[in-house]
């Protein structure tokens, strides 16, 4: 087996002696191999010596001499065939990072392999490949960038696979051991790589048991590379390119965007809100898939106790900030956070409309000082702010100042609404829950309707009445138990003066009918009254009634006819 390696060794030693004499010699070319725009004059037995491919065309050609070949379909184009063609004349060039790949390739497209030529181009690659090119992170990064433009080939030879199981290997290694500083540095040269081949790498670290967090600090990288134009720096300024309304370019980044959300990690907090906010917006923007922005919305949701009125407002307004978006995704996140919220009190065991969480309180406020931002724009329709607005619970909100606010700035806004139309904006708002200084506001507010200008004062003329006004502002369900017990006392007092009435009218008509001078002269019968009926039935009830002889010959039936003389005492 010795004999022909040294032969083949012997004969690239020969060829490569001979390439120079060649060259030193100016001997005419007999060939033009064509590669796109591009035209070689080569000789024909140089290539044939080295390329099994070339040498099946020459020999499989119909032609008497073949003058001319067309490799234009070779990886990498005229600049590796270029390399391809020096290494079959035995010229040095360089192989680097960059260009090991297509050379891989293309040596596989020319069949320059070891089978047919010891130390052949394919060999030759495949030695710097494993020596120097796959040895380190960046140059595994590097070399897979470079596979970007020759696939299916470069798969084909297992040269992806190799880099990506590279990659994600020390990816994971700097993540929980770090060898440089920043000790994230790694992210920032994943951020060179397609979408596709990140996927990937993002996938096999998965699969290696990565963090959360250390995906997350990838992804985040990597959004703020891809997609600058819309993400900048997570308040959702985003810098408009010349291209930025271009249908191609935006076409271009739904795919990046959407496949970004498909390579989020399954825990829901991993990421900043203010990132997913910014995300969201732009898949808004952008018309991304609705299951792409239900995820987005979920994992938002899920986190909402750490939203800031920014954020909200991030996912409220275009990118210029002059219109609103549709507001479906917030109502959409807030209720996801309330049902989020009524679960883990009925797994807690307690009451929602009673008790609620402080993560609950943080997020009403929230989105008070929400409303009072969005408040100011125009094209607000009422139904939209109190969609908003009635999504928090009634009872989360310990004062309703921030709501007022709100409100009073949308009234101040809208100067045209009709009492029916600020009523409805009112009616989120309870007026028993506003503070001293905010009732005493609302009280001499024009804007107001009527009736909550009443409720204001109403409530004052309560406190005043018994002598409990607090200016720091009385417990609201302390205020609202008081207003009911006073109402049902009212309501009862009503009813006993009506019994009372009553009373006196049936008191006075009893008085009448036992008056003597009421009665007939013919002694004609009179009708029972209560008092007879209630006599006759004790009557009967009488212990003695048979027992005693004196009582024995009394009849049971009392002739009512004859009118008695009784004494009544009524108390």
């Amino acid at each position: 087996m010795a004999m022909p390696v040294r032969a083949n060794e012997r004969r690239s030693m020969a060829m490569e002696r001979t390439g120079q004499w060649v060259f030193s010699q100016e001997i005419p070319t007999d060939v033009v191999v064509r590669v796109g725009e591009a035209n070689f004059s080569l000789h024909k037995f140089m290539l044939v010596a080295k390329s099994n491919f070339i040498r099946k065309l020459i020999m499989e050609t119909e032609e008497a001499d073949l003058a001319r070949i067309d490799l234009s379909n070779i990886p990498g184009g005229p600049e590796i065939f270029e390399k391809a063609a020096k290494f079959c004349y035995g010229v040095n060039f360089e192989i680097t990072v960059h260009n090991v790949a297509a050379l891989r390739c293309a040596a596989e497209y020319l069949q320059m392999t070891d089978q047919y030529c010891s130390s052949n181009l394919a060999g030759r690659t495949d030695d710097f490949l494993a020596q120097v090119a796959l040895s380190s992170l960046s140059g595994a990064i590097v070399v897979l960038k470079s596979c970007e433009d020759l696939l299916p080939l470069a798969e084909d030879l297992k040269i992806v696979q190799r880099c990506v199981d590279l990659v994600s290997f020390n990816a994971c290694n700097e993540a929980n051991f770090p060898s440089r500083s920043p000790t994230n540095w790694w992210t920032e040269e994943l951020s060179i790589l397609s979408v596709t081949f990140f996927g990937k790498i993002i996938t096999a670290m998965k699969q290696r048991g990565a963090k959360s967090l250390t995906l997350a600090s990838a992804i985040i990288t990597y959004t703020e590379r891809a997609l600058r134009d819309l993400v900048r720096d997570h308040t959702g300024n985003g810098i408009k390119s010349l291209g930025f309304d271009d249908p191609g370019i935006r076409t271009q980044q739904r795919e990046i965007l959407e496949s970004i959300v498909s390579l989020l990690p399954s825990e829901k907090a991993a990421f900043p809100i203010n990132f997913l906010c910014c995300l969201l917006r732009s898949a808004i923007y952008l018309k991304a898939s609705t299951s792409c922005k239900n995820e987005l919305e979920k994992r938002i949701s899920v986190i909402l106790e750490h939203v800031t009125v920014d954020d909200l407002l991030v996912l409220s307004f275009t990118y210029d900030g002059e219109r609103l978006f549709d507001l479906d995704s917030v109502r959409r996140i807030l209720s996801g956070f309330v049902e989020k919220e009524k679960s883990m009190a009925v797994f807690s065991g307690a009451d929602f409309r009673e008790t609620c969480s402080t993560a609950m309180q943080r997020v009403a406020k929230t989105v008070d000082a929400y409303l009072g931002e969005i408040a100011t724009y125009s094209d607000l329709s009422i139904s939209k702010f109190n969609g908003i607005a009635n999504i928090v619970p009634k009872g989360t909100r310990k004062f309703d100042d921030d709501l007022y606010r709100a409100i009073d700035i949308y009234l101040k806004t809208h100067p045209n609404l009709d009492e029916i139309e600020r009523e409805k904006a009112c009616s989120v708002m309870d007026p028993l829950k506003l503070s001293y200084e905010a009732r005493l506001h609302a009280s001499q507010n024009k804007r107001l309707p009527v009736q909550i200008v009443l409720h204001a004062l109403y409530y004052d003329q309560l406190q005043l009445r018994s002598g409990t006004e607090d200016r720091k502002g009385p417990d609201a369900m302390t205020t609202r138990s008081q207003l009911q017990a006073d109402s049902s006392l009212i309501k009862e007092n009503e009813e006993l003066r009506s019994e009372l009435m009553k009373m006196k009218m049936y008191i006075s008509d009893l008085q009448k009918t036992n008056h003597p001078g009421s009665t007939s002269k013919k002694g004609g019968q009179r009708r029972p009254t209560f008092f007879s009926s209630m006599s006759k039935t004790l009557g009967k009830l009488n212990p003695f009634r048979h027992g005693s002889k004196d009582t024995s010959n009394i009849e049971d039936d009392v002739d009512i006819t004859k009118p008695r003389r009784r004494r009544f005492s009524i108390s």
